[in-house]
């Protein structure tokens, strides 16, 4: 696991009518702040990153489908430095991950199914804030086909 990223099971609460699907709250110990929250929409087989945060903290919950979401540690002071970590998230894995600024972070739709990522960051979206790389032409060593193990 990278240094900083909190993964952790969310609740959701079904009756006949549907149900609620619980995310994040100011008691959470996890919380930091609120600076915005909005959804990114990702189809099945798109790549969606590389980017990194400055000062933004990441709290990601996939909604509806379901996504590979992938951390590279490009911290050059973490003890975690240059780790991978993948997490498949969504419908069949419902759970919040906490991304500190700094970790390089991207998804990937997967299954057949548009996916909905809701991202209650710590401030407001800025364009100077954050870094993009390239997904596929990058020195980060991840390969986004799928692995058939």
């Amino acid at each position: 696991m990278i240094a900083g990223v909190v993964v952790k099971g969310l609740k959701q609460i079904p009756d006949e009518r549907g149900k609620i699907m619980h995310m994040l709250r100011e008691d959470d110990p996890d919380f930091e702040r609120f600076g915005e929250i909005y959804f990114s929409v990702v189809y099945p087989g798109v790549v969606k990153g590389w980017h990194v945060h400055k000062r933004m903290t990441l709290n990601y919950a996939v909604i509806s489908g379901m996504i590979k979401l992938v951390l590279y540690d490009g911290r050059k002071k973490s003890k975690t430095f240059g780790q991978i970590q993948e997490i498949f998230m969504g419908e069949d894995n419902y759970i919040l991950v906490k991304i500190p600024a700094g970790v390089t972070n991207g998804f990937k739709g997967i299954g057949r199914k548009t996916a909905i990522v809701a991202n209650c960051s710590t401030i407001p979206h800025s364009p100077d804030e954050i870094i993009r790389i390239d997904p596929f032409k990058n020195d980060i060593p991840y390969n986004w086909d799928i692995r058939h193990k």
